[in-house]
């Protein structure tokens, strides 16, 4: 699973007085329509010129609108002194994220109070931490551009770390290698290993990477992402391959890639075979001595019809996590030289409890559930058998759990939608939690000051859909009101803290997260509900939540806003759609906005397991039901929308969000479009705190503004939108 405008903009006035200065807006793109005919439907594309993103024309155009989008924003009196609160609440805090435990130490990215980026540090078994990349210091050696760390990966014995660090929001990342005792770089960089770090050998001393095919002069977008292969890196002569390619010893399409997973002390390596965003895979495996060697002879173990979504190994024990005849997931067990029909049910599915996930330790496996949205966690022994609860500190999520089977014990992360990540430990022996010390709050934060409740609203078809409503304390019905979906890939919305939301919330702005199908929040069918031909169901839970907050009183529609990003953004946009009375304004970030077109480009092709394919008549159906570009309809008068694009995005290019807002300005619609464009940023991963910083400031101001409150009016605003429209 982050712009752009098409609308004609002029400054019309100021707020204080008398003078206005005049701005003009990029002049509208041209239209020329390209037909396509799918299974006896005819499509016309005004804007299909725009998928080339490297033409000098449409380059220009994004640029000149996200430069006007800015002025627009700008213009508004409260944005600048906003942009310093939410400036200086985020950045009181000391983030932590991503939080590893190897051999007794301690890996993470971590964002100290009144830094700029995610650093990545190590923490010995004495509590000694040592930055190992400093990315302040990278910016000033690589040109200036805003880097990332991508991903990480330390080695068995601690001693190394492999580490992808990308530029400008790209994801486009180059692998290094890091000494941890002398925190200096030892090999790298290993370029288009976008795809990460999956594995060291037993010894620490070659690395397992996904690495990417360089594209060819002249090539498909779509074969970026193909023919992906698993390297072996001994960091010192070229890479080895191991599996993927021509010579591989599993065969695979290309489209599908092999992740080499060795755990510490297994007897064998793991080859489990990913189709893009699917999340059933396949699963190999081979003597764990013989891993990084070409020849080595992998044996089938598990096929993607058995329903397995993860999997983990402690010596020559096999766990999985499968949906199997258990749409709320199970954890079985079994013996390598085993079939997986003989593995065990060692904790079973039960009504009411979805299994997220699981990690195996010496001691036992450690498992992960919800109930709702809040997490519980336990422990069962390999053989199964009864669950011993862990007492967790406060009620919310779980989530990056990490255990080495070598050890016994458990390290774990939680939050909730109103307190920050607390990084902690658990020793089996005391039978306790540790907080581990990572991350710190401002003195002058208060979880107590806001008020979180657990609703559901019943959906057209008279499903009840899960509804999680935050605001202050002492908030005042109705109020402006940011509602959050997205639904796709099973993914579940857990209740999570980021700083920034409780600016909303210091300013009587609530906000609301839609738990829609096609999330996995209540287990296999709950995504199954909102995929392929149920994709309906995703936008229509959203329109449900937002009757219901509206019937509840909590806000009324000129004060309702919808926002999703990425995937979410076909659930915001086909709900705007759908009823565009409904809402005072949209929110899309990122989003994917046009599906039709989607697999014709180097990331489309990974997501046709999840939205399905034009080549095939019912996909083609679906893909279309789904499309928000292919479905505004002229003469509507749809709600304000401000979208944004990062210009380096690997997920979502920028054309989907820019064919979208020209599409939209088309319309006769006298209502803003807003085309956000971040010229140095892809996705949102990898960008960097002030540019989060300046995107959510912008998001609030124009939430602020629609929302009609007294001194949000920007100086800037679409030409033809009347007092009474803004």
């Amino acid at each position: 699973m982050r712009r752009w405008n098409l609308a004609l903009l002029v400054l019309i006035g100021t707020l204080a007085g008398p003078a206005l200065a005049q701005l003009a807006p990029p002049p509208a793109p041209p239209q020329r329509p390209v037909q396509d005919t799918y299974f006896g439907t005819t499509l016309t594309d005004p804007y299909r010129y725009m998928e080339k993103m490297g033409d000098p024309e449409v380059a220009a155009w994004l640029k000149a609108e996200g430069r006007y989008t800015s002025a627009v924003l700008d213009s508004v009196p409260g944005r600048a002194a906003l942009f310093k609160q939410v400036a200086d609440l985020a950045g009181a805090f000391t983030l932590v994220t991503d939080v590893v435990r190897s051999h007794g130490a301690l890996f993470y990215k971590e964002r100290a109070a009144g830094s700029d980026n995610f650093d990545l540090w190590a923490r010995d078994a004495q509590g000694k931490a040592r930055k190992l990349v400093d990315l302040a210091a990278w910016r000033v050696r690589h040109g200036g551009k805003p880097y990332a760390v991508d991903y990480f990966l330390p080695s068995p014995d601690a001693s190394k770390v492999a580490v992808g660090i990308s530029a400008g929001g790209s994801e486009d990342a180059s692998l290094y290698v890091y000494d941890v005792a002398s925190g200096k770089q030892i090999a790298g960089p290993l370029a288009l290993a976008g795809f990460g770090a999956t594995a060291w050998t037993t010894d620490s001393r070659k690395v397992f990477v996904l690495l990417q095919t360089k594209l060819r002069d002249g090539a498909p977008e779509a074969d970026k992402l193909l023919n992906i292969r698993n390297v072996a890196w001994d960091l010192q002569h070229e890479p080895v391959t191991v599996l993927g390619g021509s010579t591989s010893a599993i065969k695979m399409p290309p489209e599908k890639f092999p992740v080499v997973l060795v755990r510490p002390g297994a007897t064998v390596a793991l080859a489990n075979i990913v189709n893009g965003t699917q999340n059933e895979m396949e699963i190999w495996s081979v003597p764990v001595e013989k891993a990084a060697d070409p020849r080595a002879p992998w044996k089938p173990m598990v096929k993607t019809s058995d329903g397995v979504t993860a999997v983990d190994v402690v010596g020559d024990r096999v766990f999985v996590l499968s949906h199997q005849d258990a749409p709320t997931f199970k954890v079985q067990a079994f013996k390598m030289g085993e079939p997986l029909s003989a593995a065990k049910t060692i904790v079973a599915a039960r009504p009411g409890r979805v299994i997220e996930g699981f990690a195996a330790a010496a001691d036992g496996v450690y498992v992960y559930a919800r109930r709702g949205v809040y997490s519980e966690l336990f422990k069962v022994s390999f053989e199964g058998g009864d669950e011993q609860s862990i007492a967790l500190p406060f009620k919310g999520s779980v989530s990056g759990l990490s255990a080495d089977p070598r050890v016994p014990g458990l390290l774990f992360s939680m939050d909730n939608w109103v307190t920050p990540l607390t990084v902690l430990a658990y020793d089996p022996a005391k039978g306790a939690l540790a907080d581990q010390g990572l991350g710190r709050a401002p003195a002058r934060f208060n979880p107590s000051a806001y008020a979180v409740d657990e609703l559901s609203a019943k959906a057209k078809d008279g499903v009840s859909i899960p509804l999680s409503y935050v605001e202050s304390r002492h908030a005042r019905h109705p109020q402006l009101l940011v509602m959050y979906a997205y639904g796709s890939y099973g993914m579940t919305l857990f209740p999570a803290f980021t700083p920034r939301w409780a600016n909303l919330l210091d300013n009587n702005i609530a906000f609301a997260v839609c738990h829609v199908r096609g999330g996995g929040e209540l287990g296999d069918a709950w995504r199954l509900a909102g995929k392929d031909a149920n994709k309906p169901n995703t936008w229509r839970d959203l329109i449900a939540c937002a009757e219901d907050v509206v019937a509840r009183g909590y806000t009324t529609r000129d004060k309702l806003f919808i926002l999703g990003g990425s995937a979410g953004g076909i659930t915001v946009g086909r709900a705007m759609e759908e009823r565009p009375d409904l809402f005072a304004g949209v929110i899309d970030q990122v989003p994917a906005a046009n599906t039709v077109r989607q697999e014709f480009f180097s990331n489309g092709v990974p997501n046709i397991p999840e939205f399905g394919t034009v080549k095939d008549a019912a996909g083609f159906r679906n893909l279309l039901a789904m499309d928000s570009y292919f479905n505004v309809k002229d003469g509507t008068r749809y709600p304000p929308i401000l979208i944004t694009t990062g210009l380096n995005d690997p997920r979502v290019p920028s054309w989907e969000p820019a064919k979208f807002a020209a599409r939209l300005r088309t319309t006769g619609s006298k209502s803003p479009v807003l085309l956000r464009v971040d010229e140095e940023a892809g996705h949102g991963m990898g960008s960097t705190k002030a540019q989060m910083d300046a995107l959510f400031t912008d998001i609030v101001t124009f939430v602020r503004w629609q929302g009609g409150e007294p001194g949000w009016t920007p100086q800037a605003t679409p030409v033809g939108v009347a007092e009474a429209d803004r």
